[in-house]
């Protein structure tokens, strides 16, 4: 079985994105269209999403299949705590290992409906995304990935909370983490300063979004509750009735935080796509790391 944290450990720049579940059959045509877009090339890994209280599961698991069985891609799927009883997840991780996925990342998840609503968890399930990492580590030779925050988790009383955290589910057997949607280089190292600090040597991989207006920067970061960048919001707010400026400044913005993260060290830049490819591409090309798109 390869597992992600092999392919880190390869040398040379790497990428790697992350799909959801298509809802009907337009989506399902974008999403095989970007996969066969990708696939040449050679990302070290593709995740796929999983929808809070469980309600994209079976697509998850169908979507997972797929690319490990049609794809030369290595699937890694998400899994969340929220909503499921210890035995209902250890079902799930079954049903990943009867399709051959061997590498998830383990989420404690959103609430449905609120993202940023109370969370509780369910009777019978786990509390913490350590016990969910402890729980799959349990039942087979799994590799185990997790999320990092680097402005901290919205429901964190303070960073030190927060960073204890993240510790406990590297502790606990993650091999690497995912961070949420960057803003600059600079919240990556801080957040991969504080992780080393605290023990927490697992390859901390930064996540990447090119943020192409105003109305999309609110949106992410409502759900996030990250807070806005004061400096990337003005600018997007400046342009927010020309697109194209807009979208201009999104992929620059974007273009010059993945080159100084791979200056500094990051060992893979993973990608949240929304099943579309053209914005991933055209960061990858003017990075070097993949040939100039054709434009659509």
């Amino acid at each position: 079985m390869t597992t992600v944290r092999e392919r880190l450990e390869t040398p040379g720049q790497k990428f790697s994105v992350e799909f959801m579940p298509p809802r009907d059959d337009r989506e399902e045509a974008v999403l095989w269209d970007s996969v066969r877009r990708l696939e040449p090339l050679r990302p070290a890994f593709v995740s796929v999403t999983y929808g809070a209280g469980g309600s994209q599961r079976d697509r998850t698991i169908r979507v997972t299949e797929r690319i490990a069985s049609s794809t030369t891609m290595l699937p890694v799927a998400h899994l969340t705590a929220v909503g499921h009883s210890v035995a209902e997840l250890r079902q799930i991780v079954g049903e990943y290992a009867a399709v051959g996925v061997r590498n998830i990342l383990a989420l404690r998840g959103d609430p449905p409906g609120d993202p940023l609503g109370p969370w509780t968890s369910h009777p019978a399930g786990v509390e913490y995304a350590a016990d969910l990492v402890r729980l799959v580590r349990s039942l087979g030779d799994f590799s185990v990935g997790v999320a990092a925050f680097p402005a901290m988790h919205p429901r964190s009383p303070d960073e030190e909370t927060d960073i204890r955290h993240y510790a406990a589910k590297i502790a606990a057997g993650a091999d690497y983490a995912i961070t949420q949607m960057l803003f600059s280089a600079e919240d990556w190292l801080r957040l991969r300063d504080k992780a080393a600090a605290a023990g927490a040597r697992a390859p901390l991989l930064p996540g990447i979004m090119p943020i192409v207006s105003f109305a999309r920067l609110q949106r992410i970061t409502q759900l996030s509750g990250q807070p806005m960048p004061d400096e990337l919001g003005r600018q997007l707010q400046d342009v927010a009735d020309d697109p194209v400026a807009g979208r201009e400044l999104g992929m620059a913005h974007a273009i010059a935080m993945s080159e100084r993260l791979l200056a500094e060290g990051a060992p893979c830049l993973h990608f949240y796509t929304f099943n579309r490819s053209r914005a991933t591409l055209e960061v990858l090309a003017a990075l070097g790391m993949a040939p100039v798109p054709v434009p659509r």
